[in-house]
Formats: structure tokens, C-alpha cells, sequence
């Protein structure tokens, strides 16, 4: 962010009121008011050769814009202009966030926690040693593997070997007619040793 940026952000949340010749807490008919009365003196269609006009209108726009929406005028109120730089970078919802960890006891809290855990070193130490302890080592491959381990040749006779599959699976047929329905039925009962009645 440039210098000259820098400079314009305040904290205060008074400019916008000072724009609109209004004080911190005026009423939200206050804020219509003074607008309507400073956007009609300040017109660039009334004032068609005073560029200082137009220029103050754009910040009648800028001011009405931010105080008449009730949640930037919130943010404008609690942190001033900053605060809805940081609204627009990170979000809305993000600002009582951004302003709440830039306190010096949030970044001493930071740093406290940095030097007991010896500068945030034990969090690659405990993801390093899960690793040598075997938490997050791969599997071996190969001959001398651990019971879990199939050969993708054992697998694939085993599929091939196996007793379950021989066994003869019984055909399904849809009959067509009143005629093969009745046969198949017969058929069926005969098949599996009923008597046909």
C-alpha cells in the first residue's frame, strides 16, 4: 500500500459525517437529508464550470454510499476508514477478526505460543515422527511383506480357483404365453422333487 494511501485511512470514522456537515450518531433520515440538500447545491449540472463542485459531489457519493448501508456504517463507526479497507480486502464478516488479532496482546499470545513450542517446531516433529514410528510409513511390497500382503498373481488364482463360483447358477426364463408359463412351472416343481397336482 502506498504512503499516500496510508495517510487517507483513518480510524476515527469521522470524515464521512464531516462530509455531510453531520455528527457521529445522527439518524439514518438525518444522513438522507443533508445528502439531498448537498447533492442538489453541489450538482455538476448546476455548477457546469466549477470542477471543485463535481469533486465534492463525488464525496457526497462516497460518504452517502457507505453511511446509508447499515452494516458498513457499523464498520465505518467502530474502526473508520481502515475498516472498510479491510472489509473490502477480507470480507464483512472477517473485520472484528483482522482487528482482533492485530492487538498487541493477540500478536504477544503468538509469540508466546512460538517460544514455548520452540518456534512452532513441534508440529513438523510430531508429523516427522509419526512417520518414523510407522503411524504414516507405507506398506512394504514384495516378498518378506507382512501377513496383509497379496501377490497380485495369488490374487488373481485364487479368484480364478475358487469353489463358490462352480457352483451352476439356475437360468431364468420369461415366459411369453399362458402355456410356457404353466410348463415352466411344472418343470420347476419336477426339477426340485414336488409332485405336480
Amino acid at each position: 500500500m502506498s504512503d499516500a494511501r496510508q495517510r487517507t485511512l483513518s480510524t476515527s470514522g469521522e470524515s464521512l459525517y464531516q462530509v455531510l456537515s453531520l455528527e457521529k450518531g445522527c439518524s439514518h433520515d438525518d444522513i438522507k437529508k443533508s445528502y439531498r440538500k448537498l447533492a442538489l447545491r453541489f450538482h455538476p449540472d448546476k455548477n457546469p464550470d466549477n470542477p471543485e463542485a463535481a469533486e465534492k459531489f463525488k464525496e457526497l457519493n462516497s460518504a452517502h454510499t457507505v453511511l446509508s448501508d447499515l452494516s458498513r456504517r457499523n464498520i465505518y463507526d467502530s474502526y473508520g476508514s481502515l475498516g472498510l479497507y479491510v472489509a473490502q480486502q477480507f470480507g464483512e464478516d472477517n473485520v472484528n477478526t483482522y482487528f482482533m488479532l492485530s492487538t498487541w496482546w493477540a500478536k504477544g499470545l503468538f509469540l508466546v505460543c512460538g517460544v514455548l513450542t520452540g518456534f512452532y517446531c513441534c508440529c513438523c516433529l510430531c508429523c516427522c515422527c509419526n512417520c518414523c514410528f510407522g503411524k504414516l510409513k507405507p506398506r512394504p511390497t514384495g516378498e518378506g511383506a507382512g501377513p496383509d500382503y497379496v501377490s497380485p498373481e495369488d490374487l488373481e488364482a485364487e479368484i480364478l480357483n475358487d469353489p463358490a463360483d462352480n457352483v451352476e447358477t439356475p437360468i431364468v426364463q420369461q415366459p411369453t404365453n399362458a402355456s410356457e408359463k404353466t410348463q415352466l412351472i411344472t418343470d420347476g416343481l419336477r426339477r426340485y422333487g414336488d409332485t405336480y397336482t
